[in-house]
């Protein structure tokens, strides 16, 4: 029940998740870099492939790419408005994913206690 395809996944996109808040953070850190492009994470793609195809996900902090994304006169691209939404967003679904990942954790205890 440990290494089940759900907490693996639960974790998987955890990390995916974690690594799109660091992902946003240098963004937003890099709002006025001249040249900067945003970064973009993209975990569910492999993850929602994974498990389309019957496989256990594996763990990792997706793909980062940078933003194709018109830039500005300086050619720096980062919105720091989307930015701020994608963070916000982000740190919501880790909460929801950790939730879920708690309660399952938490039927585990729930039966080791009862023996």
């Amino acid at each position: 029940m440990i290494g089940d395809v759900t907490s693996t996944t639960l974790h998987a996109a955890l990390t995916g998740l974690a690594q799109r808040q660091r992902t946003t953070a240098d963004n937003i850190a890099n709002v006025n870099t001249p040249g900067f492009l945003a970064g973009r994470v993209d975990f569910e793609s492999s993850l929602r492939g994974a498990l389309a195809d019957g496989r256990t996900p594996t763990i990792s902090g997706g793909t980062v790419r940078r933003s194709l994304e018109p830039t500005n006169t300086n050619g720096n691209n980062v919105n720091l408005d989307g930015e701020t939404v994608l963070a916000t967003e982000t740190g919501l679904r880790y909460q929801l994913a950790l939730g879920a990942l708690d309660g399952k954790y938490s039927v585990l205890r729930t039966a080791l206690q009862a023996r």
